[in-house]
């Protein structure tokens, strides 16, 4: 799949995509929690999404610190309490069934547990492990394995909510949460090894990084355009659920589709890895925005069935955490890789502000309206404008002493 790879190189990559995968499995199927929480606690739809909405804007601010961190003192201590902090974030929401119980569990611990473990930290362990002429692909692949943790993740939380109800479920995540410590370990090897770096950036220092790519045109539009993935992303795995039983399907059509969204994630996200290091990666992001927003618009317009819920949570599965790979294929093919976690963070907090608003704004609407349509249609409008702008971003690397360029 990836020829010519050292054995401890594979150790790295497996570790990244295990971690990776549990991180963002468990994640994607909170919006399963939504009916039942609200119910057994006796809280509004906003009150829920308004912990999601936390736990994504938690999730965002504190990602350019923790990548900083993960830069500094190395991945391995951080990725560690990443996995410590999400079992206590489930275990809160267990303990202190209330909306401070879902403010502090699932919004603040959880989203700072995926600072540490999810995206940025699992993508800047393979940048850092694998050579810049194979990073694209490599990408792609943890990309791919680590999207198949919502395939499964989504089915055993439904059947674990169905056959044996809310607290039960969340132990069996709790569960999940120690297979991330072993798998965060192996991934953070990565800062043992020093491939391509020798000549990136050593004479630069953090705050050289940062104002290089907070000046560069091209890293601010691909910022601003990351914005709205969260959105469409966060809205669509939060309320899907909730917008199907609205429409009286069986809950457990919003597991499937979700599954089913991890399933096509794994194809999606390797031909956008391999793409990645074929084509202009900047035109490839911009397709797939546009092709999303052209999918949101079809579905919703349309009188939904189980055919063409399966057939729409495909569609987005090809597009769905594709994208990953080619920002953090941007950032190296810009920037380099020696801090590769701090600027991928602070683009990140882009997405997360989207996903903020894509979660709590749902919910918002949802209550004052009684249906998603003006949430959707938002989702769809702002969706063509990032991947037009994305479309024209700017790609010339800068110029910095001692440097000609970068894979």
């Amino acid at each position: 799949m990836i020829p010519g790879l050292h054995r401890s190189v594979w150790v790295i990559l497996l570790g990244a995509s295990l971690l990776l995968s549990l991180a963002m499995g468990m994640r994607q199927s909170m919006g399963l929690f939504l009916p039942p929480v609200t119910k057994a606690f006796g809280l509004a739809a906003a009150e829920f999404t308004l912990a999601i909405a936390i736990q994504n804007m938690v999730w965002g601010l504190s990602q350019p610190f923790v990548g900083a961190l993960a830069d500094r003192l190395g991945l391995r201590p951080v990725m560690l309490a990443g996995g410590v902090l999400y079992a206590l974030g489930l275990a809160l929401m267990h303990q202190f069934p209330s909306a401070i119980g879902l403010l502090w569990g699932p919004g603040v611990l959880i989203g700072l547990a995926l600072s540490c473990t999810a995206s940025v930290l699992s993508m800047s362990a393979v940048s850092k492990a694998v050579p810049a002429s194979q990073r694209s692909l490599a990408l792609g692949v943890v990309s791919a394995f680590g999207s198949v943790g919502t395939l499964l993740a989504a089915p055993l939380a439904q059947w674990l909510l169905d056959t044996h109800g809310l607290s039960f479920a969340l132990l069996g995540f709790g569960v999940l949460c120690l297979l991330m410590l072993p798998a965060a370990w192996h991934a953070s090897r990565a800062d043992q090894i020093r491939v391509d770096n020798k000549n990136e950036t050593e004479a630069q220092s953090m705050r050289q990084a940062l104002h290089e790519a907070l000046s560069h045109g091209g890293y601010r539009v691909m910022a601003a355009a990351y914005f709205v993935c969260g959105l469409q992303l966060v809205f669509l795995t939060n309320h899907l659920p909730n917008y199907l039983q609205l429409c009286g399907f069986d809950p457990m059509l919003g597991a499937q589709s979700l599954a089913v969204i991890g399933l096509f994630n794994v194809m999606g996200s390797y031909a956008c890895g391999w793409l990645g290091q074929r084509y202009r990666r900047e035109k490839l992001l911009g397709l797939v925005y546009l092709l999303r927003s052209a999918f949101f618009g079809l579905y919703f317009l349309l009188p939904p069935s189980t055919m063409s819920t399966l057939i729409f949570a495909a569609a987005m599965g090809l597009l769905w955490l594709g994208v990953v790979p080619l920002v953090n294929g941007l950032v190296s093919q810009l920037f380099g890789v020696r801090y590769m976690a701090t600027l991928t963070g602070v683009a990140f907090l882009s997405h997360q502000l989207g996903s903020f608003l894509g979660a709590w704004g749902g919910g918002l609407i949802y209550d004052a309206m009684g249906n998603y349509d003006l949430a959707w249609q938002f989702a769809v409008g702002i969706g063509v404008l990032a991947g037009l702008f994305q479309l024209g971003m700017n790609t010339k690397v800068p110029i910095r002493l001692g440097q000609t360029g970068l894979a």
